[in-house]
């Protein structure tokens, strides 16, 4: 029986010039499950088809993605439909794929059969890979408050006031002079973002290539996305109110404004940040995050700008052809895919994801970082994935302070606790490193960030490292 991917978590929401707190305890967003025609289906699965469903992986009901092998013919095309009843629902061909000569796309298709029953059907017709189409969310855990009162520990250094050897150390860049460059930029692939935050609001790409006319003016196939799109609901709005609380707050470790005198500070003070929205109220799905990963990676290539990393606090689903590709297309276009480990240790033991992978973190395209949480003390979170060789580093993950949307339109704050947290830590470091190394590749990016890892005993053994996030250096 597939259970529904969680996110575990207490939230805790303080608004300022109000004495309210709101805690919600144990909050899980629900799913779209699978009918009881598809869990019996799972018995005559094609163990052999690529992006086949494991128990616990949630996808959408009666969705299938398949990609034709290339000069695959049209009675092979019409075959597999008939097979299985499919009607296409959408053909994806992004611009990206276009630029890598993939011009037939990828189809999501409809269809009355369970789809691991689909998925066998079509199996010895000619297709690449035929894969669910998978649920992503994200999760969190919760309580807390920010810099001077010595809440923001995730910022800290040994050698700070506050003082904290098991932070980030970017308070310790920071005093060097390190406090990124505007004209680094990261995509948030995510929940949207509140891109007003009186602690965001400076730092938030604005579309200078699109004006908002009603007009595509830059032909990416986006009208008007003035901040990013909005993949879930396929329009520019790309902030829809408090539901984009978590998008809102790995933004803020990125890239909150510092040195303002208010709320917290991002390990970047200066950065751009650009939202490729693609979780909604029922989480995401393959199709979505594919758009999402080579709206991002278009932009680059389309536009030549300095987008240096993605910052990907979810997982769910299996392994899918569909996006490992679109990260390759990214890693290809030089830009780093920092993903969450996972939140799968909420019984306190931890899941191993060398044993039992977890994606997108466990793809082993070049350009992944994963990363794990890492309390205060130096323990590993009771929550976090782990692996001695899929999980490449820890960073601050519990009780991390950062900016939400508070009720009406004001700007917020609250602490939050998952591997959401501590991989927004990691891009932001991605970030910043590019603001004093002009020009670094991603590789050079991603092995300075290992090389400067700290050992740290929790993690021993438990990620390639074996230590934990220190940017002092960058």
């Amino acid at each position: 029986m597939k259970t529904a991917m969680r996110f575990w978590g207490v939230k805790t929401f303080f608004i300022f010039g109000a004495v309210t707190v709101f805690a919600i305890t144990g909050c899980q967003k629900d799913l779209k499950q699978t009918t009881d025609q598809e869990e019996d289906a799972t018995v005559s699965a094609a163990s052999s088809v690529q992006g086949e469903a494991q128990p616990g992986q949630d996808y959408v009901p009666n969705e299938i993605l398949v990609k034709f092998a290339k000069g695959s013919s049209e009675n092979a095309r019409t075959n597999a439909l008939t097979r299985i009843q499919g009607q296409v629902s959408e053909k994806i061909l992004t611009k990206v794929m276009e630029r890598f000569g993939e011009n037939d796309g990828i189809y999501l298709i409809h269809t009355p059969l369970a789809v691991l029953e689909a998925i066998s059907k079509v199996k010895g017709v000619e297709i690449e890979y035929a894969e669910p189409n998978y649920i992503y969310t994200h999760d969190l855990v919760s309580n807390d408050t920010y810099y001077t009162n010595g809440s923001l520990w995730g910022m800290y250094g040994d050698g700070t006031s506050p003082a904290n050897p098991y932070g980030s150390q970017a308070s310790e860049a920071w005093a060097a002079g390190h406090t990124g460059l505007s004209t680094v930029v990261v995509g948030v692939i995510d929940e949207g973002a509140m891109f007003s935050h009186s602690d965001l609001a400076a730092n938030f790409w604005t579309n200078p290539y699109d004006a908002v006319d009603g007009l595509d003016n830059d032909n990416n196939g986006y009208v008007d996305d003035i901040h990013g799109w909005d993949f879930d609901k396929n329009d520019n709005t790309t902030f829809d109110g408090t539901q984009d609380d978590h998008g809102t707050h790995v933004s803020g470790t990125i890239g909150a404004r510092g040195g303002n005198g208010t709320g917290v500070a991002g390990i970047n003070w200066n950065v751009t940040i650009i939202s490729a929205k693609f979780l909604g109220r029922r989480g995401g799905t393959t199709a979505n995050a594919v758009k999402a990963v080579d709206y991002i990676t278009d932009l680059k290539n389309r536009h030549g700008m300095n987008i240096v990393a993605t910052n990907n606090s979810w997982g769910g689903g299996g392994a899918s052809s569909s996006l490992q590709q679109a990260i390759e297309r990214a890693n290809t276009a030089n830009i780093l895919f920092v993903a969450a480990a996972g939140n799968g240790g909420n019984d306190g033991v931890g899941d191993n994801n060398d044993a039992t992978p977890s994606y997108p973190s466990n793809y082993p395209n070049t350009n992944v970082i994963a990363v794990a949480a890492i309390t205060s003390t130096g323990a590993r979170s009771s929550f976090s994935n782990y692996g001695a060789t899929t999980v490449d580093l820890g960073a601050p993950g519990s009780g991390i302070y950062s900016t939400l949307p508070g009720s009406g339109g004001t700007s917020s704050y609250g602490s939050y606790s998952g591997t959401s947290m501590a991989t927004p830590h990691v891009t932001g470091a991605c970030a910043l490193y590019a603001s004093t190394h002009p020009g670094a590749s991603a590789a050079q990016i991603k092995a300075a960030i290992l090389a400067a890892a700290v050992a740290t005993p929790s993690l021993a053994g438990k990620c390639v490292t074996g230590g934990r996030l220190n940017v002092s250096g960058f």
